[in-house]
Parts: C-alpha cells; sequence; structure tokens
C-alpha cells in the first residue's frame, strides 16, 4: 500500500462479507485483499455469525448476500442498520429485480450489486458507499427508473410487489421448498403467524389455497433470478 504524504501507511478500509456460499466468500475476499486500500476483516455465512461478526470486527463496509439459505437478507439489513448504522451495507443479489433493490435501499442498504456483474462493479460499489454515496447496478437503475415512470399512471401494481417485506420473505421461501413449518423454524415464528402471512398473501394473488400460492410462489422465484 502506498504511503500518505506524511510518510505514514494509509489505513485500509475494512470490508465483512455475508455470503452462504463458501466459493462467493472466497472470490469476493481474493479481489477485495487484492486491492491496495480495501482488506476482508470477516465473513459469516448467515445473520447470527454476521450480527456477532460484525458486532467484533466493526468493519466500514458490509457485503450481503439478500438470499441467505433459509433467512432474509432484507430482515438482516434492517437489524444491522439499528445495531450498526455507522456500517455501510452492499447488497449482493442474484435477484434481476428493480422490487428487491427499492426494498433493500428502503431497508437501509447503500448499494445493490448483481452477482453476474463484473468484479469492476463491486468495488466501485465499495468505494462509492464508502464516499457516502448510493450504488446500483446500472441495469436495476434502468428497470427502477421505468416503474417510476409508470407509478403516475393508473397501473396496478402486481400482486408480489403488493405484499410487505414479510410477506414477500415468506413467498420467497415457499419458492424455495420450505414449508409453512419450516418456515415458521427458520424465522423464529409461530406456526399461526406464518400462516397468517400466507392468508394475507393469498388475498393479494387472489388464490384461495396454499397449493396455488407454492405455484406462484415457485414460478416468480425462478423468473425472479438471472439465468
Amino acid at each position: 500500500m502506498n504511503p500518505s504524504p506524511s510518510g505514514t501507511v494509509a489505513r485500509k478500509s475494512r470490508v465483512f462479507i455475508v455470503d452462504d456460499h463458501p466459493l462467493v466468500r472466497e472470490g469476493l475476499t481474493n479481489l477485495i485483499n487484492g486491492q491496495d486500500d480495501l482488506t476482508v476483516c470477516g465473513e459469516a455465512k448467515d445473520s447470527a455469525e454476521a450480527i456477532d461478526g460484525i458486532a467484533k470486527e466493526r468493519p466500514d463496509v458490509a457485503i450481503i448476500d439478500i438470499s441467505l439459505t433459509n433467512e432474509s437478507g432484507l430482515e438482516l439489513i434492517k437489524q444491522l442498520v439499528k445495531q450498526f448504522p455507522q456500517v455501510a451495507l452492499i447488497v449482493l443479489s442474484m435477484h434481476d429485480e428493480a422490487l428487491y433493490a427499492e426494498r433493500a435501499l428502503r431497508a437501509g442498504a447503500r448499494g445493490y450489486v448483481m452477482k453476474h456483474e463484473t468484479s469492476k462493479s463491486v468495488l466501485t460499489s465499495i468505494r462509492r458507499v464508502l464516499g457516502g454515496e448510493i450504488y446500483v447496478s446500472e441495469r436495476i437503475v434502468n428497470r427502477m427508473a421505468l416503474r417510476l415512470a409508470s407509478s403516475g399512471r393508473t397501473v396496478a401494481r402486481s400482486p408480489v410487489e403488493r405484499l410487505s417485506d414479510r410477506e414477500l420473505e415468506i413467498f420467497q421461501l415457499l419458492g424455495q421448498g420450505r414449508t409453512p413449518s419450516e418456515i415458521a423454524g427458520d424465522l423464529n415464528l409461530s406456526l399461526k403467524t406464518v400462516q397468517a402471512y400466507c392468508a394475507r398473501a393469498k388475498e393479494k394473488f387472489g388464490v384461495t389455497s396454499l397449493t396455488e400460492l407454492l405455484r406462484a410462489a415457485i414460478r416468480w422465484d425462478d423468473a425472479s433470478h438471472v439465468k
């Protein structure tokens, strides 16, 4: 690393990685540690490890997979913003959805990057949020602009757009093959609470059975991932 004008070595910005795929964590670590101004100070595979690790390491930036196994990155973002407001959060996502980007930013994230993008985009996002800016992938920015442009028209929102963050989280887990009982355990909710969220989601989708909601969830989960 280059010394500062005073002759001292400039401090590297510290990055924490949260992703449930070891290969993704390894790839990001190698990429970031190869930079003169950045270093990875820790990593986690789930929310519990993320909260403990960030509390210990106090990074400048945390990169978070929005689709952790049987968990919601959105809920993790909300917790981290509340507990560690000084840490800039960047979402790394497989979801090619402006819907997710908007929700992530509303939850407190400062950046949203697609996993299929170049390593340069990841590094740019880190440096942008370190500089106090917001970074969103160009592809997602265009989609968000289209959604904004159509918001003034009398266009009905899709059922997915009308879901609350928690309803969307449960809907996504249904699409990944989790049962209501399993989701209750994953999210530390009662089965009755999960069923209530499912009931509200069914109303918004205009379906009457869990099977129909499950089919919609599977179709949406497949369509919302980059192929």
